[in-house]
């Protein structure tokens, strides 16, 4: 079966974003003062076959530990659907 994978990849809370702080910045020059914390991260989505959403479900974890995401500065999210 086929299933489909939307993973949220973003830096840990903690530790400073300074791409986000440079975009919550620019909003006080577009007049946005108001949108504040901007925290910036990477949207990945991709297909699996497995034979279960569990086993889909390990896959995608494995791949985030050990590609898709730095766990030392992000921390990651995801679900799963079947396509």
């Amino acid at each position: 079966m086929k299933y489909r994978a939307e993973i949220d990849v973003m830096p840990l809370k903690a530790l400073l974003d300074p791409q986000g702080k440079a975009v919550t910045g620019s909003m006080k020059n577009l007049g946005l003062a108001e949108i504040k914390n901007i925290r910036i991260g990477k949207h990945i989505t991709l297909e699996i076959d497995a034979t279960t959403k569990d086993e889909a479900q390990k896959k995608v974890d494995e791949a985030c530990k050990k590609l898709l995401c730095n766990q030392i500065m992000e921390f990651y999210e995801f679900e799963i659907f079947e396509n």
